[in-house]
């Protein structure tokens, strides 16, 4: 079956960086769209990334654009989200799913930004 596991959450301070993997498993790799979600605190899931596992496809949500960056590697199955200028607004559980309404994801990993 599918398996998501992300990875590489943790307390950052504000305007600090973290690198969030996911590995997948279970399905095709490749061709596919894959996205990373997060859910804050008390709130529902918020759209963050998505990307294209075989073409050359990002897309970000307002809120990411110009501090994330979605990339791949096709050989280990994995995707990851490199995160910069964290602010305490993103502290979030954040996954990694195989569909745009998250409804097949990972189990999360926490990122906490505060000083």
């Amino acid at each position: 079956q599918v398996q998501l596991v992300e990875s590489g959450g943790g307390l950052v301070k504000p305007g600090g960086s973290l690198r969030l993997s996911c590995a997948t498993s279970g399905f095709t790799f490749s061709n596919v769209w894959m996205y990373w979600v997060r859910q804050a605190p008390g709130k529902g899931l918020e759209w963050v990334a998505a990307i294209h596992t075989s073409a050359e496809g990002t897309a970000y949500a307002d809120s990411a654009k110009g501090r994330f960056t979605a990339s791949r590697d096709s050989a280990k199955k994995t995707i990851s989200l490199e995160m910069n200028n964290l602010k305490p607004e993103d502290t979030a559980l954040y996954y990694c799913a195989r569909d745009s309404g998250a409804k097949v994801r990972g189990q999360g990993t926490q990122v906490t930004v505060s000083s």
